[in-house]
């Protein structure tokens, strides 16, 4: 699959080594403050991707949305788990969109944990009656709640490719039992905590997925942390609790209007043609701007200064 590739700001005292879809990563200049230090800077950008393009068209504020929607999570599961978050002190150009952060040993499993039913999860209960190979009951349609949340890992894939969806065996075998069973029990706590905030607020959880790294602490001793973003409109499928009705669509809070736009005929694309998607029109950038937001707002309760 081809992806652009994305451009990078320059950041003082910070060297760029890599970019994903939306987050840029920087390692400490030489002779800068936290040159010597085992961190990294995480830039979120206004980048939206969808179907496995970067899309031309930023949403402008999206990065400091999702840095500000993480943090919040961040401080309310740092009793369960650590947390890669080490500053917000930043440099001036990526003010209130980076986070200075503690580097990991990442695990290369993509930790999705299902409380509803829906997606690809839905698409392979359908085939097979089962989601990575744990079985569910019969009768489940869109939107079914599940009785208890399930840990569906997937193998990370490398950018522009899809996650492999793999049961919790094939996790056992490529990172062990004992980090395994961590990162399943670890991914349905963060889940039901984040679960249970969100329905106080009148948003579901619908699913969500982690990412887990490893690090030595100060006592010699490895330590599992919880990286990346968390619970955000870009790792999460956030639903109105209003909304849901169980057997129909649900609409969520992200980039829905972006996908619904590329597969209408308005824009003329075809997303199997291999060529980049076209420019997003004003009015789906406002729309999808104003859904993440919505999201920060109603799950924090606090507006967010832009």
């Amino acid at each position: 699959m081809t992806v652009t590739a994305p451009t990078a700001l320059e950041v003082p005292g910070w060297d760029h080594i890599i970019s994903g879809k939306v987050r840029d990563v920087y390692t400490p200049a030489s002779g800068s403050e936290w040159d010597g230090k085992d961190v990294l800077l995480v830039v979120a950008s206004d980048r939206i991707s969808a179907y496995d393009f970067i899309l031309p068209t930023p949403i402008p504020d999206k990065g400091k949305i999702l840095t500000a929607l993480s943090v919040w999570w961040f401080e309310k599961m740092s009793d369960i788990v650590p947390t890669h978050l080490i500053s917000l002190e930043v440099p001036e150009v990526v003010k209130d969109r980076a986070m200075i952060c503690q580097r990991l040993d990442m695990f290369p499993v993509e930790c999705v944990v299902r409380g509803y039913l829906t997606g690809s999860g839905l698409h392979e209960y359908r085939d097979l009656g089962s989601v990575c190979g744990i079985t569910l009951p019969p009768g489940l349609t869109e939107a079914s709640r599940l009785e208890k949340p399930i840990f569906t890992p997937a193998a990370k894939a490398q950018m522009g490719d899809h996650d492999e969806n793999v049961s919790f065996e094939r996790i056992v075998d490529m990172i062990g039992a004992d980090d395994a069973e961590r990162l399943r029990e670890l991914s349905i706590t963060v889940y039901q905590r984040a679960r249970e905030i969100a329905a106080e607020r009148g948003v579901i959880v619908a699913d969500t997925k982690f990412e887990f790294g490893a690090r030595i602490d100060d006592n010699g001793e490895r330590v599992i942390v919880l990286g990346d973003e968390v619970l955000t409109p870009d790792s999460s499928r956030f639903w109105p609790s209003d909304e849901w009705v169980e057997g129909h669509v649900t609409p969520s809070f992200d980039k829905q209007f972006v996908r619904d736009w590329l597969t209408s005929d308005a824009s003329g694309w075809d997303k199997n043609s291999g060529e980049q998607p076209p420019q997003l029109p004003d009015d789906v950038v406002q729309r999808t701007r104003q859904r993440y937001l919505q999201a920060y707002e109603q799950l924090t309760g606090t507006a967010l200064p832009l």
